[in-house]
């Protein structure tokens, strides 16, 4: 290689053409999302229709940037589901905003990588305060926040299911090590083969998957007539596994399930862990964020019994995809399970300030606070709220207009964004109804099966969602009834 060679400059985007690029780009995004009404919520592509799209081989000179623009509605948006339509209401909301986006633009452009203090100190320290803003926005204990100098803090994890796994993994080690105190002639091995953790029916799959990823039992445990987990359910399988021999050091109480945002009974949980000296996680990915309107905070009573809180503003708070919230009462359980402190990664501060590698699965980490500086400045907690709030109107004014039509009725009862609610009939109609009406691809919904009941998920997700296209989405599902009833009873 010669000197010339060693001089080309291979950055084939100058200053100038990333501000054209970026000035098309915020320009497309504001006509993609204001315009997006006006979208097929689900794509009709079918499986691999992307590949036909784009040259086999990639390119050996480079394209100017128009060429990469002139292709994004061709290839990428002739596949796209539009979770932002005001007519998706499938799965729960995924949140996204301008600021939000803006956030991502800048932590794109310092493209720090966070694992330790000194690998960035506004990194970590703009993440301890805002998870410290945001614990009090929710009304979380003192004991959570990094700001009463106690022990505890939060950190920001990638999902829900990340923060369950996390906090499975700092319960398996306290008790292991409280164990080994006790017990000094018990190996590791003896240990883990007995400990067992518990979460209700109802909870989110992920929490099953936390258990195989982390090599222990797990129990899922009966709920009541509501869906709830109780406090004397969760004792009764605790203190029969406890005469079998067995060791419980691990609960998920879930406030919001996912197939029908059900609330276990958390103060009753927290009652039972603490006789037992077992962990208390709580999953609160899609309903925490309601938790910054006070009127829902008795939803959260015996919050303070917990160990760890988690949940995801990246689902209901304007902060887009990822940013799950875990606070933890004393992290030192995660930090020693997690620790791994090779010399390349040492720092003169260590000790002072949290090193957020400890805190998480992976290494490396984004700047996922500035998201979260930037919504929480640029909405302010007021208008945050009525968000929450003007979501759970349209999902109670949906309720209305299904319990005005005899012919359908409540699965359960509305108290979030989400409605389930079905045909009243067979499984097999509502399957039926469900397949009409994402077949007609207006409006895009989910089901959900409980105690073999089928039934179908209205959830209010976008932020552009008005009280206009709840009365189209019904027109849509009143319509599709009419064809599927037409059709059973010829």
């Amino acid at each position: 290689m010669t000197d010339q060679d060693l001089k080309l400059n291979f950055d084939t985007m100058d200053p100038n053409d990333f501000k054209d690029f970026a000035k098309a780009m915020s320009d497309y995004i504001v006509e993609y999302l204001e315009n997006i009404r006006e979208r097929q919520v689900v794509p009709s592509v079918k499986p691999g229709y992307l590949r036909p799209l784009v040259p086999e081989q990639p390119p050996q000179q480079a394209e100017p940037w128009t060429a990469v623009m002139a292709d994004i509605e061709r290839v990428v948006m002739s596949g796209v589901t539009h979770w932002h339509s005001p007519r998706f209401h499938a799965y729960f909301p995924t949140a996204q905003s301008y600021p939000a986006i803006v956030a991502d633009m800048l932590s794109g452009a310092i493209a720090c990588i966070g694992f330790t203090w000194i690998a960035s100190p506004a990194c970590t320290e703009l993440e301890v305060v805002m998870l410290d803003w945001l614990g009090q926005m929710l009304g979380l204990p003192d004991a959570f926040l990094a700001r009463s100098g106690g022990e505890g803090g939060g950190v920001i994890q990638g999902t829900a299911s990340e923060a369950t796994l996390v906090a499975l993994l700092g319960a398996k080690a306290r008790t292991i090590q409280r164990l080994k105190e006790q017990h000094p002639e018990w190996t590791e091995t003896d240990i883990l083969a007995k400990l067992v953790g518990y979460c209700s029916k109802q909870a989110h799959s992920s929490v099953e998957r936390a258990g195989l990823l982390g090599g222990v039992k797990l129990r899922s445990v009966k709920t009541d007539g509501k869906r709830r987990l109780r406090g004397d359910m969760l004792r009764e399988v605790i203190e029969e596994d406890i005469r079998n021999g067995l060791i419980p050091f691990y609960v998920v109480a879930t406030l919001g399930t996912t197939s029908s945002c059900t609330f276990d009974a958390l103060d009753e949980i927290g009652d039972a862990c603490n006789e037992h000296n077992i962990w208390l996680h709580i999953d609160a990915a899609y309903a925490g964020s309601a938790f910054i309107c006070p009127e829902y905070r008795y939803l959260m009573k015996g919050v303070e019994k917990a160990d760890s809180f988690d949940f995801n503003p990246h689902k209901w708070m304007l902060v887009n995809f990822d940013c799950s919230a875990l606070w933890l009462k004393e992290p030192r359980w995660i930090v020693d399970a997690f620790n791994v402190d090779p010399l390349y990664l040492k720092h003169d501060m260590q000790g002072a300030v949290p090193d957020y590698r400890h805190w998480q699965i992976p290494l490396g980490r984004r700047f996922r606070a500035l998201k979260l500086w930037f919504v929480l400045r640029l909405y302010g907690v007021e208008n945050l709220q009525k968000h929450i709030r003007k979501h759970i109107a349209l999902a109670h004014l949906f309720e209305n207009l299904c319990t005005s039509d005899e012919r359908f009725e409540l699965f359960e009862e509305v108290t979030m964004g989400l409605v389930c609610f079905r045909v009243k009939g067979s499984n097999e109609l509502n399957e039926a109804l469900l397949r009409r009406i994402n077949g007609r691809g207006k409006i895009h919904l989910v089901p959900s099966k409980i105690d073999d009941v089928y039934f179908l998920r209205l959830a209010i997700c976008s932020r552009f969602t008005e009280e206009k296209d709840i009365h189209i989405s019904w027109e849509e599902i009143k319509t599709s009834a009419d064809e599927v009833l037409r059709t059973s009873t010829k």
